[in-house]
This record gives structure tokens, sequence and C-alpha cells, in this order.
């Protein structure tokens, strides 16, 4: 593959960035602390003194000690930093990958292309040329903009990823006492890579700190993704199974270390995976129906040869790792697998499936994996996931599984929501609204008339109601929605999707309830106005205005106040997870009138302050043994409203951008350099701020400066008239 054979999409004018006097300062900005000098200097073409001399008119000081993690762990920040500023040829420059590695990475690497909204920009390469007069006057404005705000002296206590560092400590330190809870508790890694972990060793998803803090925490299972062609070559041996032996070897070791503390290791596994066409020259039998793009077709599993494979495939990655615990699986939607996974991706209907309908080849893919693991491994779990089935055929489904296999629901699907009268529902990801809902219900119903036991996917400490923070501090919500499970007969949880695997926060709930927590954690002396703060967080809350999955991944709170605001509208459609950009249509799904969607963040935040108010007085009452553990929460409770504020304001600056409200606009931009500011204060001290596994870091320190900039610059603009 070459550069010109990455994709493009529908591309678009790139944006403008008039905050920075030039496109050159804005890269150097953008990429300082993340990317050595030197890189820098060669794909700017220039010499690492010219690079440093801008930085320094910036008011950016050298310090490359970070760069290695970034690049290992951070790449998703670089990449989406650059997205609008460089080509591709000079982003793979500056990320020291071939193409091939970010086509990988753009493809697998959890829906990227899909976050960065299906199309790279138009952008001309940046190279290094000396600043204009007018630039240099400029460039003093920016670096006095930035004096203004911080002192030079400002240390940051807590670098990015430090908290990497930190991990065993939860584990040293519990002092809270419970028997381990009865059933199934499975979490994804806090801070797995999400790509290929298993590849690297040394970029070990579950080191023995972590997997320490789980145990503490309750937790009996972790998961991680797989494709099975890469782990066992099913296929046969051909090139898609490069380093399967590697895989399978990292794989077994990972389950032994995790064995040492009670942890079972378990897969995600969409099977089986779509394949290019070339992949049916050898094997034109197993070929179903075809992709959309036209760039791959399904593996068809209602041919013997492709779910016999499949089985024996299954069999083999058991026989290979007998420690492995179990798989889950999600067998519609998510990847093109089986020949009805998702029908709005295909061509035309495969000729065999389409006559025998999705219930059936549902449940025979499910017990087709389940054949293969207990062939070798009896005790080992085979979860069937969901997520995605049609109501029109899901009991359907479940009565024909076996009772082998477990069942697993999203708790939260299909519970109604209601905004100011405006009526909505939950799909998935939400601890706002506390489940479980009626489709949840009704097929752990089914399932248990069927003999077949039941689990429950829940978002426990965190969701995309606000993914950057390690667990939003909502107890009573949580306990709340364990207390409805237990009373369904569901013991069995998985505790979350690629978010929420802090190990602690909310976690903490599945030990003691909420008021023996608060008096272990924080001490006798503060323990009401923390039971106050949480009250306070939970009724806040609970006014997310949600509805499906518009306000979760195009909003803006996940991001809070990083995010840029133009005076004028860019015509760019927000993304999921990616850039909201200005798009307040796309945030609210088209679905809340904007005045309603406005005022519910409104009430969220407003209602959040209160609970900040709590803590801070708890704050001057804890006692010294207990102050870093309420430090904790009050730093959590204060990022989680920096960014519900912050979308407030955002929606609030859209919707006035164009009136001639110029005070009130003025006063939205003075907030938003305020909540900057303190969200700065946070994340200075508290590494675990603005990251989110799948998604690495959403901001730096940098980040929040350069909005501090981008609305300076809108207020000068305002004030020319």
């Amino acid at each position: 593959m070459n550069v010109n054979d990455l994709p493009s999409g529908d591309a678009k004018k790139t944006l403008e960035f008039p905050h920075f006097p030039t496109r050159l300062q804005a890269v150097i900005w953008r990429n300082w602390g993340l990317v050595t000098v030197e890189k820098l200097a060669k794909v700017l073409v220039a010499t690492p003194i010219q690079i440093e001399e801008l930085a320094s008119g910036m008011g950016l000081r050298k310090d490359d000690i970070l760069c290695p993690v970034w690049h290992e762990r951070g790449y998703l920040t670089i990449i989406r930093r650059n997205w609008h500023l460089l080509p591709y040829e000079q982003l793979l420059d500056l990320l020291e990958w071939t193409p091939d590695e970010l086509a990988y990475v753009l493809k697998e690497d959890d829906f990227l292309w899909h976050k960065l909204g299906h199309m790279k920009p138009e952008t001309v390469p940046v190279r290094y040329a000396p600043l204009t007069a007018d630039e240099m006057q400029q460039t003093a404005v920016l670096k006095a903009t930035i004096s203004k705000y911080f002192s030079e002296d400002q240390t940051v206590l807590d670098n990015p990823f430090e908290f990497l560092k930190r991990y065993g400590n939860n584990a040293k330190n519990n002092s809270i006492t419970k028997d381990r809870r009865s059933g199934l508790c499975m979490t994804y890694s806090y801070s797995a890579v999400y790509g290929d972990p298993l590849l690297n060793e040394k970029l070990d998803p579950y080191p023995d700190g972590l997997l320490a803090d789980y145990a503490a925490a309750g937790v009996n299972a972790v998961w991680l993704q797989g494709t099975l062609y890469t782990l066992v070559p099913w296929l046969g041996e051909s090139k898609y199974s490069d380093g399967w032996q590697t895989r399978l070897a990292n794989l077994g070791k990972l389950c032994k270390k995790a064995e040492k503390y009670g942890i079972r290791v378990y897969l995600y596994l969409n099977e089986p995976r779509s394949m290019p066409p070339d992949f049916f020259e050898t094997h034109a039998d197993w070929r179903g129906a075809q992709s959309l793009d036209g760039l791959s077709f399904t593996l068809c599993t209602s041919k013997a040869p492709v779910i016999n494979a499949l089985k024996d495939g299954i069999s083999e990655l058991f026989r290979k790792v007998p420690e492995l615990g179990g798989l889950f699986t999600i067998t519609m939607s998510e990847n093109l697998t089986n020949c009805c996974s998702r029908p709005q991706d295909i061509i035309t209907q495969c000729p065999l499936c389409s006559k025998r309908g999705p219930a059936a080849i549902i449940a025979e893919l499910n017990q087709a994996l389940a054949e293969g693991a207990h062939r070798v491994k009896p005790e080992a779990d085979v979860i069937a996931w969901t997520w995605a089935w049609s109501p029109e055929w899901d009991e359907q489904a479940v009565a024909l599984l076996s009772k082998d296999v477990k069942l697993m629901c999203v708790s939260e699907t299909a519970l109604t929501t209601d905004a100011m009268g405006i009526k909505g529902s939950v799909i998935d990801y939400s601890i706002s609204k506390v489940g479980p809902g009626p489709i949840a219900l009704r097929l752990w119903r089914k399932a248990a008339e069927c003999g077949i036991k039941t689990v429950a996917k829940v978002q426990l400490n965190n969701t995309w109601e606000c993914s950057a923070v390690p667990y939003i501090p909502v107890p009573g919500l949580v306990e709340k929605h364990l207390r409805s499970l237990e009373a369904a007969g569901v013991r069995d949880l998985m505790l979350n999707w690629t978010l929420g695997g802090y190990p602690g926060g909310n976690l903490e709930l599945l030990k003691l309830p909420k008021e023996k927590l608060a008096l272990e954690k924080y001490g006798s002396e503060c323990v009401k106005l923390v039971l106050n703060a949480w009250a306070c967080f939970d009724r806040a809350f609970e006014e997310f205005p949600l509805n499906s999955t518009p306000q979760l991944y195009t909003a803006p709170q996940n991001f809070g106040p990083m995010t840029l605001l133009f005076a004028k509208p860019t015509g760019y459609t927000a993304t999921m997870i990616g850039f909201p950009y200005d798009d307040l249509a796309t945030w609210r799904g088209n679905y809340y009138p904007e005045d309603i969607f406005e005022e519910q963040f409104r009430k969220l935040s407003t209602g959040w302050a209160d609970g900040l108010e709590q803590l801070k007085s708890a704050m001057k009452m804890v006692t010294s043994e207990k102050v870093a553990a309420l430090a904790d929460l009050l730093n959590v409770a204060e990022a989680v409203y920096c960014h519900f504020r912050s979308t407030y304001l955002q929606i609030r600056f859209v919707r006035l951008r164009d009136s001639v409200e110029k005070e009130t606009i003025m006063g939205i931009l003075d907030e938003e350099i305020e909540l900057a500011r303190r969200l700065i204060e946070v994340v200075m001290r508290d590494s675990r701020i603005g990251f989110e596994a799948s998604n690495h870091y959403y901001y730096t320190v940098a980040d929040l400066k350069e909005k501090i900039l981008n609305c300076e610059f809108i207020k000068t603009e305002i004030s020319k008239g």
C-alpha cells in the first residue's frame, strides 16, 4: 500500500484556526511535548533550533521526555490533533508509520475512521518559514494572552499517563473489606491499547498492579477483543494470520498471570469476519453476501465447511490456551460477520441465509462457538450478547440456544426518557437512566423459561454521557441499578464496555452500600456532606437529555472545554466520539428542540455545582488520613462539572453567535475561559482526567490553553465590531 491508497472519503476544505498567526505554529503547538523537536523539525523541513525558537515565541518550554509513551499509548490523540492540519504524508512521518499501519489503525482501532468522520480534510503540506513582522506581532499577543492566565512557575503534579505507575495502590490501600460478590464481574482494562494488544508484549493490557486492583475491587474476570484468524490460523496458513503464534503465546501468559489474582480472561469475538475478494480465490465455496462497499464478502455460516472450520478454530484456541475463561459474542452489527449481521451494509442477501432467517443463523452460530469451546473445556463460559437483536425474532433465537450458552442483554435498553415533556428512549450507555429496561427483562424471562443462565451488561463507572473521567460520582443511581438487577435474579455482570474500567469509583458499590462506603472512605466527620453531594449529583445527572445515541456520541460532553468555538458555521457534521465541531443539530439528534436541549444541560450543570459546594465544605472537615480519598472525589466531580457546564455554554454560543446579543456572547466566552482554567488545574494534578482507553487522551493542558486563545480571539473580533 502507498499513501495514495489511504482513504479520503468525501473530503472537505480543512478548518482554519485563526487564533494562531500561522498553521505552522498550530502544528508546533499541538505536537509540543508529544512529538520530539527533532522529528517536528524533520516533518516541517526545519532545523531543531528554528522549531524551538518558534515554540519559545509562543511561551512553550521544551520537554520531550514523554514523547515515547505518547507514540505508544497516545497515537490517537496525535492523529486527532493533526487531522485538520497535516496531509497523510506528514502525518505518517510524524507517527513514523507505514501507510499499511495507518490503514490498519483507521479500520480496526475501535472504528477510528468512523470517529474521524469518514473523510480526511483537504490539507496542504506545512513547511517552515520565518515569521513576518505582522505574524511576530500576533505571536507576541498570543504569548501575552497565555502569560495573562498562567504563571511560568506553574507545575504539573501528575504528568500524562502517570496513573499507569500507580496500579496496585488501590489494592495496597483498600481498607474496605467484604466478601467477594458472587457471580461474574467482568471488566475491560482501564488503559489497554485497543487495536492489537497481544502482538506487542510491551503494551501489557493487564499489568500485575491493575489485576491486583481489580481483585481488590471484586472483579473476577477481564476481557479483550480478538479476531480468531489472528489467534489460530483457522482459515488455513495465510497472510491474515501473520503473528498468530506471538498473540497466542501472549494470551496464554496473560491468562496464567490473571489466574494468580483469581481473575479469568475472556475474549470478545465477532466471527466469522468478512474477508476481501482475494481470499475467495481459494475458498470460493465459503462466500456469502457482498458488502455494500464491494470490498469484502461474508463467510456464510449456513455452509457446513464454514461452520465446521469455525468450531475447529475455537477448539484449537482453547486447546492452545486452556486457561482461557470463556468468550462473548456480538453477532449482529459491529463488524460485518455472518450473512445477516449488518443487513444495511450488504448488496444482496445470501440465498441460503435469507431462507433460514436471522434467529436460526444467530442461534446456530453461538452454539457452534459453544460446541467448539466445550469440546475442549466444558466449563468455559460462552456468552451470547443480544446487542442489536431484533424484537421480531429475539425470543425465537433464545429458544433455539442450547443451555450451555449464557444470554447477555444490555440492561438499560428501551428505558423511556423525558426531558421537559420530550419523550425518548435509551439504546445503551446510560447511567443517568436506571435499568433494567423492558427488553432485557423480557429476554431474561424467556431465558429462564428455557433453562438458560443470564448476564447483564451495564456501565457502572462512566458512559459516553461523560467518559473523560474515571468515574461519574453518582452512586445513588448505580446502587439503584444493582439492586434492581438483583431483584430481577441477575447476578452475572459485564461491568462496562471499553470505557469505565477504572478499578475504583462506583465499582466499590459491588462490595458496600453507599452509606457505609462514604463512612469508610471519607470518615464520620464529613460523611453527611459527601452523601448530600452524591444526592445532588444523582438528581442533576438525571437531567441528562438522552434519546438513542446522538447526544452520547456527538455532543461535546466527552471533550468538554477543549472543544473550540467557531464564530461562523463550519458546515462540518459532528462525528462519533471524534469532533463535535459546532453541529448543534447533530448533537441534539434533530430531536430535542434547541431551547430544551440547552436548558437540560443548564439544569444538569447547576445542580452539579450544588454538589461541588458540599464537597468543598467536606474538605474543610476531613481528617488527614482520609483527605487523599476525598480530594480524588473532588477532582473527578470538578472535571465532570467543567464538561457539562461547557456543553451548556457551547450550545448557547452556537444559538447566539449570529445574534446581536454581544454582551451575552462575551459572558459565554469569559465563562468558557474560566472553565478551561479550572479544568487545567484538575488535569495538572490528576493524569486520569481526559483519558479513555479507546480514545487515549481527549485533551492535554495545551489543548485547554488553546481554547483560551480561541475564546480571546473571538472576543477581539467581536470588539472590533
